[in-house]
């Protein structure tokens, strides 16, 4: 499984890299603390497949990496997903890294 940390996404960010980034947490998680991209509920996501591209890279991430490898396992099972990217440690890892540092979309 491909993996990003939450510095490299940073500099993919900063360097305005094609790729898209979403979060798969609850509404009333990215409220509270945002790094940007789509929020699309892992209670959602497999609804919403057409969403997510298959040409380009797309960065996952959840509140500690732990959602995001499952619904990384299941893509890769379904096929067609080899351009998913686990955000490591999530939104904690990035608060731990970048202290108070929100994104907005």
């Amino acid at each position: 499984m491909k993996a990003v940390d939450a510095i490299a996404l940073k500099e993919m960010m900063s360097r305005r890299d094609d790729f898209l980034l979403i979060d798969i947490r609850e509404p009333h998680e990215n409220a509270a603390f945002d790094i940007g991209g789509k929020l699309m509920p892992m209670s959602e996501l497999m609804e919403r497949l057409d969403e997510i591209p298959t040409d380009k890279p797309v960065v996952l991430y959840c509140q500690k990496g732990i959602r995001t490898v499952i619904i990384i396992q299941r893509l890769h099972q379904r096929g067609g997903y080899n351009n998913l990217i686990n955000l490591t440690g999530g939104v904690a890892a990035w608060m731990k890294q970048f202290p108070g540092e929100q994104q907005k979309p």
